[in-house]
């Protein structure tokens, strides 16, 4: 028996492309939503040519973050794939777009302006690099560049080092969860005024919420935060430690009762419990020179297989330092169902990573793979009301 979802009847329009906006329309899926992805046919989302890696020649990047959507492929450009486009975005609930000018939008009839008289009810989401507003309105802005304007990069590293780019394409993914947050936030709003909204959100936006303390700390004190390592600002010891088999745990003592039960695990009652220097947490953080070299000779003593299971029963957050396959092996990953398995009609059995979040009632559902490019546009044509003459029609004249 099928649940019912969150978002069951909610219709997504989304023109967006890579890896902000599809995050975004992503997990609108997930909840419920029908999400209707428009591609321009012939070369469609830019993130299908993304890789390696390929697998039978759909791009694994492409994959990973477009399932629970339907592909229309349509050239909006021209009249009469505008009318379609149109007349889509005025049945919906949700019109998400990654255009990076404004000047695009009013072209094509797609500002908020211009959808909300037509469509008074719908929520109209733009995600772009700089926002809407500001000197920097009509940049083009990729995930790296708001890493860097964020100051998050200049924080990455050690001192002396060049600033690093975090792995992972994180403002990308916070846009994505911002205009997410932000859409049901105004779903929910409608219930209660009956009119939509547009929501504003950009790349830099999300990515400087990721300072958080440290804006903090730099607000009170107007002092420019040092690069640490993987060392903490305001908290000793909550970092990594390289143990006897040359393998990395990381140990999180964040308050005094933990500082004191981390130092009766390693044998340090007598010593640096009792010792004056080391005392609060902010003694610790002033002589970090003199304790972390006698902590790391202390945790070199045992190997990593001795050391975790002592510090879980003192109680003290702690664990392995995993590379990716270890992760995503680890019991606690696959008990939680953090893997999603679809069947995709030429990629095969197509992995990715679930909704992290667990309903009692209403859970997040995984209904389709990620679609071939213009997949369900016969389907999305049809339930508007065209033929198969109108359709064959369009098709002629390039539209679809």
């Amino acid at each position: 028996m099928n649940q019912p979802t969150i978002l069951q009847g909610i219709k997504v329009i989304d023109l967006t492309q890579a890896l902000a906006g599809p995050t975004c329309s992503m997990y609108l899926g997930d909840l419920g939503a029908d999400v209707i992805k428009i591609e321009r046919p012939g070369s469609g989302d830019m993130s299908r040519g993304y890789g390696p890696p390929f697998i039978d020649g759909e791009s694994a990047y492409f994959l990973s973050v477009n399932r629970n959507k339907r592909s229309v492929a349509i050239d909006y450009t021209k009249a009469e794939g505008l009318a379609v486009f149109q007349r889509l975005i005025d049945g919906a609930d949700v019109f998400i777009n990654n255009l990076p000018r404004q000047a695009s939008l009013d072209k094509y009839g797609l500002s908020a302006e211009a959808c909300l008289a037509r469509n008074p009810r719908l929520i109209h989401l733009s995600i772009t690099g700089f926002g809407r507003t500001g000197p920097y309105a009509d940049r083009s802005g990729y995930d790296v560049v708001a890493q860097a304007m964020s100051g998050t990069m200049d924080l990455t590293g050690e001192e002396g080092q060049p600033p690093l780019r975090y792995p992972v394409a994180i403002a990308d993914i916070t846009a994505g969860l911002f205009g997410l947050i932000s859409v049901l936030g105004a779903l929910f709003a409608r219930e209660r005024t009956g009119r939509g909204q547009a929501i504003d959100t950009s790349l830099l936006d999300g990515q400087l919420t990721w300072l958080s303390y440290i804006a903090g700390n730099f607000f009170a004190t107007g002092e420019k935060p040092p690069k640490l390592g993987s060392l903490h600002p305001s908290i000793t010891p909550y970092q990594p430690f390289k143990t006897a088999d040359d393998k990395w745990i990381i140990v999180g003592a964040g308050s005094e009762k933990l500082w004191r039960a981390y130092c009766r695990v390693i044998g340090a009652e007598e010593t640096l419990m009792n010792d004056p220097r080391y005392a609060t947490n902010s003694q610790r953080n002033a002589n970090r020179p003199t304790l972390l070299p006698i902590l790391d000779d202390i945790m070199r003593q045992r190997t990593a297989a001795e050391w975790l299971p002592l510090l879980d029963e003192a109680g003290i957050p702690s664990g392995p330092i995993y590379a990716v396959d270890e992760a995503f092996n680890d019991p606690q990953v696959q008990a939680r169902r953090m893997i999603v398995e679809l069947e995709h009609p030429a990629a095969g059995l197509v992995k990715s990573l679930a909704f992290p979040g667990v309903f009692s009632d209403t859970p997040a559902s995984y209904r389709q793979p990620p679609p071939r490019l213009g997949e369900h546009t016969g389907q999305v044509l049809g339930e508007l009301g065209y033929d198969a003459a109108g359709i064959d029609a369009l098709r002629a004249a390039g539209v679809i």
